[in-house]
């Protein structure tokens, strides 16, 4: 997972030193010109560096608490008995949670891949001759269904001796699904049960950190105070609520002490680290130069599928078609409540960021 998130940032990277390229269209203008929009990223009375920095600076350590404070309260439940995987209470939470990350692939990162692979500032041919952003999306959310399946094909085949064969937690073996519902893929099996919520928690791990990158970068390289201080509230929200989906994934997937720390580390680390490099970068980096905007578009599809394809298979329909919720319908209809509320939130969300 750690070498994964070293390709994303090496992408990054590239987007601020390669050269921009310029679309061969007759524009009237001298060759090699861009608009003048896309030259001029800054300017007007929003936009203060001196100010803008401490904007930044509050960012990351909020950001950092609030993902920190999401991912690890799920984890620690154990010492709160009304918010344990098997109680109603983590299942509402849980439902609240999912709808927010449906909320962020639909409502923020998808919308933000069409804006940078349609921008003018790309050669119209072929970027907005094609819907790219919805291609790369759809293609992702099936790369996301080869890797669920492989790796399960995978642990099957040849992690048959799982670190959780021998020190399962006994709770595990009677929560009835929360990550992925008991009876809905026949993993009736505890440790075949076990080998699906790693796989869950890794991958819904890697689309979450891919935006988390590409949104803190954003920031970062940015000094329009108008675009940042909502931003700031918005990504805390987003955080919180995202942190806690994946901490009862990762819950559930029944780590060892060091792997959790690892993966709290990277969820809680990059959104913050995101913003410190677009800091470090925010001489060189322009987010409207071609080469940015490709990568930046590119990378927000397939964070788009992959959120997606987690959210609405591997989250949503796992719990709902579950022998918890199926069997208890007024929960149910509360839980579908939280789906909307947490979707609604985050959708609203996007009016400011």
């Amino acid at each position: 997972m750690a070498s994964l998130h070293l390709l994303i940032l090496s992408l990054l990277l590239l987007s601020t030193v390669v050269p921009p390229s310029h679309g061969a269209e007759p524009t009237g203008k001298p060759p090699n010109t861009l608009p003048e929009e896309c030259q001029n990223s800054s300017g007007g009375p929003c936009h203060s560096k001196a100010r803008s920095l401490k904007l930044k600076l509050i960012a990351i350590a909020a950001i950092l608490v609030t993902s920190m404070a999401g991912v690890t309260l799920p984890i620690l439940s154990r010492v709160v008995p009304a918010l344990q995987p098997d109680k109603k209470l983590f299942v509402l939470v849980k439902a609240f949670a999912s709808g927010v990350i449906l909320a962020t692939g639909y409502m923020h990162v998808l919308p933000d891949s069409f804006d940078c692979l349609t921008s003018k500032c790309l050669p119209e041919n072929p970027w907005r001759k094609f819907p790219f952003t919805t291609f790369i999306a759809m293609l992702s959310a099936v790369a996301t269904l080869m890797v669920d399946s492989y790796a399960m094909s995978w642990y099957k085949k040849y992690g048959s001796s799982v670190q959780g064969n021998k020190n399962l937690n006994p709770q595990v073996l009677k929560i009835s699904g929360h990550c992925h519902g008991e009876g809905s893929s026949g993993l009736d099996d505890p440790v075949s049960q076990l080998r699906r919520y790693r796989v869950v928690a890794q991958v819904l791990e890697l689309g979450i950190v891919v935006h988390s990158v590409v949104i803190g970068l954003s920031m970062g390289a940015s000094d329009n105070l108008c675009t940042i201080r909502p931003l700031v509230a918005a990504l805390c929200f987003h955080q919180f609520f995202e942190g806690m989906g994946l901490g009862g994934c990762i819950l559930q997937a029944e780590y060892e002490t060091k792997m959790k720390a690892i993966m709290v580390f990277f969820f809680s680390a990059t959104t913050p680290f995101g913003i410190a490099l677009g800091i470090g970068l925010s001489n060189v980096y322009r987010e409207n130069s071609p080469t940015a905007l490709i990568v930046v578009g590119v990378l927000d599809a397939v964070s788009a599928g992959l959120l997606n394809y987690m959210a609405l298979v591997d989250l949503l329909a796992s719990d709902f078609m579950g022998k918890k919720l199926q069997d208890d319908m007024k929960l149910q209809a509360i839980s579908y409540a939280a789906v909307f509320l947490g979707a609604g939130g985050m959708s609203v969300m996007a009016i400011w960021a």
